[in-house]
């Protein structure tokens, strides 16, 4: 399989070297299988816990999209098998959602961990640096190609085992691929330092407009206003319980879920649609101003948040999970939002949500209890045009922040693709080529093969049972 990894930089193409593009001097291409190397599946494990008993048990989510493992979030078996991931092995996703397949890992721990059956443990030939190995299987992963080569199944999609082997790649001398390898961890280094300071203005601004949104109930305190209940400034009414008779098909209407209703946001990019009834969308259409909040999470972190509906689709209504809550005269709806998402306010409902079972949900009851600072409509216009204000300028920083994030994943993708057509460090000639350790494993694979039998002579033909002329 021709992997297109691209044309390399200048260079001498190595003699008989077979797919797409020249290959710098001493480099070669090969199969995995044609580099003898070892593949092994990993296995079911059986029963996890989080509680460190046993060993770490490695799963497709360890390892990141950066190619690195992550054991942040580590599960451990009990297991006696001799499958095993140790120091320098390389770890393969095989079978995950198409868009995850293929993400590679070397493993640098000195404890021995299993691996699931969803993984795949890789090692190399000498001569074939493990860490390079790993590097150039995450960049075609990163670069799309195990797409190209996947089974799909219902659920999830795979690399089956003879598809991996027959998976090509470039192979430098071993000095050329150790100078390589050191060369990306370096320039890695300072990208994710990068990242991480990225990450770290994603926050300053997530921060930075919550307290913003704490400035704007302190002001509406502070302004002599009073402290209402929700119930006395708005009506609060649920919405529609999906069942068989309401699947869309005489009367459908646009239909808004808790995946639409983020926090001072809306998410219209897949609206679904339900049934409805003589009379009902009188009764359940979102009118401009309406704030729709969320009535249950798994997460108690979000809990009630909401955002206003503007009317963005027409006769649009709600599905029972969540709740709407009309403002009335005296409440501005984009100052309602503001107030509604603020920390204060999210400490309430989250007060009001807690069950004793651990669940955390909302009801019309329970929202209706909430207190708010209710000032004047000038106060409240005033308030929400210094939100604003304060909105602008952290969106704009927002924009710069992710043309960072994006500059990052463009500079990772340039210096793999660098890395792997011999542009990231120069060649030296006095490195042994490529192919000789090729020869060698020919050579090794050869010596192994095992003996053909000679063809067995035929049987003579029992007496009495020649064939009959015809």
């Amino acid at each position: 399989m021709t992997l297109g990894l691209g044309t390399a930089a200048e260079g001498g193409a190595e003699e008989g070297s077979e797919g797409s593009g020249e290959l710098p001097a001493g480099w070669a291409r090969a199969t995995l299988g044609e580099l003898g190397v070892e593949v092994q599946p990993g296995f079911a494990s059986g029963k996890h816990n989080r509680d460190g008993d046993g060993i770490v048990h490695l799963r497709p989510m360890n390892i990141t999209r950066n190619g690195a493992i992550d054991l942040s979030d580590a599960r451990y078996v009990m297991d006696e098998s001799d499958r095993r991931v140790e120091y320098g092995d390389v770890i393969f996703n095989n079978t995950n959602s198409p868009a995850l397949v293929g993400k590679t890992a070397w493993f640098g721990s000195l404890e021995p961990a299993a691996y699931s059956n969803h993984m795949t443990r890789l090692r190399g030939p000498e001569g074939l640096d493990s860490k390079f190995l790993a590097m150039q299987l995450h960049w075609l992963w990163f670069s799309g190609y195990f797409k190209t080569v996947l089974n799909n199944h219902v659920n999830q999609a795979s690399v089956a085992r003879k598809v991996l082997l027959a998976t090509e790649i470039v192979v430098p001398p071993l000095p050329e691929q150790l100078r390589i390898v050191s060369e990306v961890e370096q320039q890695i280094a300072r990208i994710e330092a990068g990242e991480a300071l990225v990450r770290s203005a994603e926050e300053m601004a997530r921060s930075l407009w919550l307290a913003v949104l704490e400035s704007i109930v302190e002001a509406g305190l502070t302004s002599g206003s009073h402290l209402k209940t929700v119930g006395e400034v708005a009506t609060v009414s649920g919405g529609i319980q999906k069942s068989g008779k309401r699947r869309p098909s005489v009367n459908p209407y646009p239909f808004l879920r808790v995946a639409n209703v983020s926090r001072g946001a809306l998410n219209l990019s897949d609206v679904h649609e339900i049934e409805l009834f003589e009379g009902e969308i009188d009764r359940y259409k979102l009118v401009f101003g309406d704030l729709l909040v969320v009535e249950g999470n798994g997460s108690p972190d979000h809990i009630g948040r909401g955002s206003t509906w503007r009317d963005e689709i027409p006769d649009c209504v709600h599905q029972n999970h969540l709740i709407r809550v009309r403002p009335g005269d005296s409440l501005l709806a984009d100052y309602l939002e503001l107030i509604w998402n603020a920390p204060s306010t999210s400490k309430q409902l989250k007060e009001v949500a807690a069950s004793t079972s651990g669940l955390y949900t909302l009801s019309t009851a329970k929202i209706k209890r909430i207190s708010v600072p209710v000032p004047s409509l000038a106060v409240q216009e005033e308030l929400v045009n210094q939100a604003r204000n304060h909105r602008a300028v952290i969106d704009a920083a927002a924009v710069t922040v992710t043309q960072a994030s994006d500059r990052a994943q463009d500079l990772r993708a340039s210096l793999l693709h660098a890395a792997f057509t011999g542009a990231l460090v120069p060649q030296d000639p006095a490195d042994e080529p490529a192919s000789v350790m090729l020869d060698r494993i020919r050579a090794a694979q050869g010596a192994k093969a095992p003996r053909k039998r000679a063809a067995r002579k035929p049987r003579p033909t029992p007496p009495g049972q020649e064939e009959l002329p015809s």
